[in-house]
């Protein structure tokens, strides 16, 4: 590459003679960008004005337009010098005083013509000035949803998913999706007590059509799974009035949003790896709580929203976790029944489920062996409907394929018409589960297999699924 300094222009005779046509083209062309602007956009002489005051009867219009002619004509002159320069063809010097010169004559022959313009404008004029038409942009449609009432009987199965970002990226929701061969009807996300409510996540679900289910979880939300000491964030805190304030305005943004969620509040609080679960697996207090603690938080937050109206548009799903993972105190009837706040303050109930190693010899990779324990819990407490809030299944060790097409199987069971729907954990995560590290490809597309499944599967729900087309 040549040196920055030694190069020059290709048809200056010197460096000298470079840097003074570089002068004369520079100063040319802000002389022209003048004049351009004084004929263009004065107010008194442009050609738009010119034509409004020749419609409007005017005297000196011609003589103005002939001006003007005349004045262009010498912009075009000053332009030809330009080309002349960059071919080589004027001496850079001598044109730079010339075009200087003519610069300001013709400068002062604007000016006097401005001023005579000026002075004509005071005639009075019979015309009307035009108003100046702004282009009307249309509103944006407003977002509208179902009402609760609607969302809370649907006609088919809810086919929610979880990923990184949505909803407030689309990016992976809508690869998955294309793979699939159809939008969800709901989509799942999380928040934490250390963040006021996300009205845009509520918006841009329902903009998308799909139902908004948050996970509200009461600890920060870059908070760890399996981190339960959270003494802020205790369940005595809360129902003695530590975040009352935080949950009115959560609350009244919710209705001034306008629009209905799902709200998943402290989910899996039958298991002994978040902060609002009451007891550890040796059945001492967790966080500082203790039993009953949970249902009187509950109850304090549902209160809370009442007194706001926000119970009008929020769906509240209440879903433990499976039971049969669960240690053996924790998987019993009357400890889930200890849990539950009510029907007054439950619209669903739910639950998690996952395929998830380690397995054993006797596990069996059905719908059956998943969920079957404890939906009969559930239904033995309420007659809710149920929604699978949290489901997805491993590749470790191939079985994904065989519980994918189970799965649909059990959701297709006239006995299963109780569930309204599920929403699948589309990420891949590694985490430390009870102090041993994971990783579990979660996604419904981790594998060719495991995708052909899940698209035969929804596939073969047919009507019983609310689904939408891609695109």
């Amino acid at each position: 590459m040549p040196s920055v300094t030694a190069a020059r222009s290709w048809w200056a005779v010197s460096r000298t003679r470079s840097r003074f046509t570089a002068v004369a083209a520079t100063a040319l062309v802000l002389a022209l960008g003048a004049i351009s602007v004084v004929v263009w956009t004065s107010p008194d002489i442009s050609p738009v004005q010119q034509t409004l005051r020749v419609a409007e009867g005017l005297q000196q219009a011609d003589a103005d337009a002939k001006e003007r002619e005349q004045l262009l004509a010498r912009i075009d002159a000053l332009e030809a010098q330009v080309d002349s320069l960059t071919e080589g063809k004027a001496d850079a010097e001598q044109a730079l005083a010339e075009s200087d010169g003519t610069l300001q004559a013709t400068l002062r022959e604007l000016a006097l013509l401005k001023d005579a313009s000026a002075a004509r404008s005071t005639a009075p004029v019979t015309t009307t000035t035009p108003r100046s038409q702004t282009p009307t942009v249309a509103p944006a449609a407003p977002v509208t949803a179902p009402s609760k009432a609607e969302l809370l009987a649907p006609d088919a199965l809810y086919y929610g998913m979880y990923t990184e970002q949505a909803p407030h990226n689309w990016a992976t929701l809508d690869a998955t999706s294309a793979k699939v061969g159809a939008l969800p009807s709901m989509v799942g996300y999380f928040g934490g007590w250390d963040e006021e409510f996300r009205a845009d996540a509520v918006t841009r679900s329902w903009s998308r059509g799909m139902l908004p289910m948050l996970t509200w979880e009461s600890r920060p939300i870059q908070a760890q799974n399996d981190v339960v000491d959270e003494p802020d964030y205790s369940l005595p805190r809360i129902i003695d009035g530590a975040f009352d304030e935080y949950l009115h305005r959560y609350a009244q943004q919710i209705v001034a949003t306008g629009l209905p969620l799902a709200i998943r509040l402290d989910h899996e609080m039958n298991g002994i790896w978040y902060p609002w679960s009451e007891t550890n697996a040796s059945g001492g207090s967790l966080n500082g709580n203790s039993p009953g603690d949970y249902v009187k938080m509950w109850q304090h937050v549902h209160d809370i929203f009442q007194q706001e109206g926000a119970n009008d548009l929020v769906i509240w799903v209440w879903a433990p976790n499976r039971i049969d993972n669960l240690p053996k105190a924790n998987r019993s009837a009357e400890f889930l029944q200890r849990l539950y706040p009510g029907d007054d303050y439950v619209d669903w109930v739910g639950m998690s489920g996952y395929l998830r190693p380690p397995y054993t010899d006797a596990s069996s990779y059905t719908f059956d062996a998943t969920f079957g324990a404890t939906l009969t819990q559930l239904r033995a407490l309420t007659d809710k409907p149920i929604v699978l809030a949290e489901v997805a299944a491993s590749e470790t060790e191939g079985h994904k394929p065989e519980w994918v097409a189970s799965f649909f199987e059990g959701l297709a069971d006239p006995a299963n018409d109780d569930v309204v729907g599920f929403g699948w954990f589309s990420l891949a995560v590694t985490t430390y589960v009870q102090g041993e590290r994971a990783t579990n490809d979660w996604r419904i597309d981790s594998r060719a297999d495991s995708l052909a499944a899940f698209q035969a599967g929804l596939t073969s729900l047919g009507d019983h699924v609310k689904t939408q087309p891609n695109g």
